[in-house]
């Protein structure tokens, strides 16, 4: 039983076993390497983030465009140092897509890793916000695997289970962010849902229970694939000592039902009271469920790393690069009905939702008066 106040036992839920930790030659390839995380102050960067100072990782670099997020992790990082435990990291607030910023950062500190965490995530929200998730997503990691290639840096780009087969602008956008990664010589791992992370489902859950609300659910046969935030960080170390171009994916043989981490939240939190869970449908851009890898993609398991290694179907280098700058220019001129033509053309099967083709039409139809 626990108090509000207390984190939950994510192990009770999940029933299975814990992803294996990373073997001492991830931790070692990474002990004389400088490292830049992108996206430092969002829940799986800064738990990495924390991890490698505890470590004392050489060179480690800390950067995010959230002054609050990045604000509070420096805080952390002194809060454990005060504490005598070793931390070594510069904080810097900028952003992924700053080219010169990034310039300047590996021209200053010379990283060889980059943990690329620097992304928008929130599948309906995104819907609404088209361009921006076609910015950050996309252009965003075109700036730091460019930075990345050309200082001689290896990319490791936290991707999502949501860019295999996307049904919605975060995944489609995340698919692109994959392939110029492989592109640069890059390492990519999908992540399936990390539990307790901000702004995930957890959090909105414990939100409602402690608000005495009811618990709003998509659907009953909605499932995804669950991950605690120490397994996070444990796939990012592994991914990180792949050095080559490839597409990991945590080996996980089941989902687990939302609506079943609804109600074990409530048992938890409120055990004394009923909690009702609604059903509210599906939304713009949601799956019933997920997958790890595609139908045109193979998979092969690394039980030993916790990992599968999944074979992308990869485009036609020129056409990939004709698109994209296609999109970019859209982008430019924020020209929505443009931009998801191409993002089209970019991930052949994707079809965007009817919100974005209807606020693809009403952009369409102010420009027109």
């Amino acid at each position: 039983m626990n108090s509000p106040d207390e984190p939950l036992d994510w192990r009770e839920f999940l029933a299975r076993p814990l992803l294996p930790a990373p073997a001492q030659d991830s931790l070692d390839h990474l002990a004389h390497s400088p490292v830049l995380i992108t996206g430092a102050g969002g829940s799986i960067g800064s738990a990495l983030a924390l991890r490698l100072a505890r470590a004392a990782q050489p060179g480690l670099i800390l950067l995010d465009s959230n002054e609050n997020n990045l604000l509070q992790l420096e805080r952390t990082l002194h809060a454990e140092s005060s504490l005598g435990a070793p931390q070594e990291a510069t904080l810097w607030l900028g952003d992924a897509r700053d080219v010169d910023a990034l310039e300047n950062l590996f021209s200053q500190h010379r990283q060889r890793i980059v943990f690329h965490a620097a992304a928008y995530k929130h599948v309906p929200f995104l819907e609404m916000h088209p361009l921006a998730a076609i910015a950050n997503n996309i252009f965003s990691t075109e700036a730091v695997a460019g930075a990345a290639a050309e200082h001689g840096a290896h990319v490791v780009l936290l991707s999502t289970d949501k860019a295999v087969e996307p049904a919605s602008i975060m995944g489609a956008t995340k698919r692109v962010a994959e392939e110029i990664v492989l592109a640069h010589g890059g390492t990519v791992l999908r992540m399936g849902n990390v539990l307790g992370s901000s702004g995930s489902v957890t959090e909105v859950f414990a939100r409602q229970i402690a608000h005495g609300e009811a618990l709003t659910v998509t659907d009953p046969a909605a499932r995804r694939y669950f991950l605690t935030l120490d397994e996070a960080v444990d796939l990012l170390l592994v991914a990180a000592h792949c050095g080559e171009p490839a597409v990991l994916a945590p080996a996980l043989s089941a989902q687990h039902s939302i609506a079943e981490l609804a109600a074990f939240m409530a048992r938890m939190l409120a055990p004394d009271r009923q909690v009702p869970i609604h059903f509210t449908g599906l939304r713009p851009g949601d799956k019933l469920e997920e997958k790890l890898w595609g139908a045109s993609e193979r998979a092969e398991l690394a039980p030993a790393r916790g990992v599968i290694r999944i074979q992308p179907a990869r485009p036609d280098a020129a056409r990939f690069a004709r698109d994209l700058a296609s999109l970019r220019a859209a982008l430019r001129v924020s020209d929505l009905s443009a931009a998801l033509a191409d993002l089209c053309a970019l991930v052949p099967g994707y079809r965007p939702s009817q919100t974005l083709l209807a606020l693809a039409q009403a952009n369409r139809d102010r420009a027109c008066v």
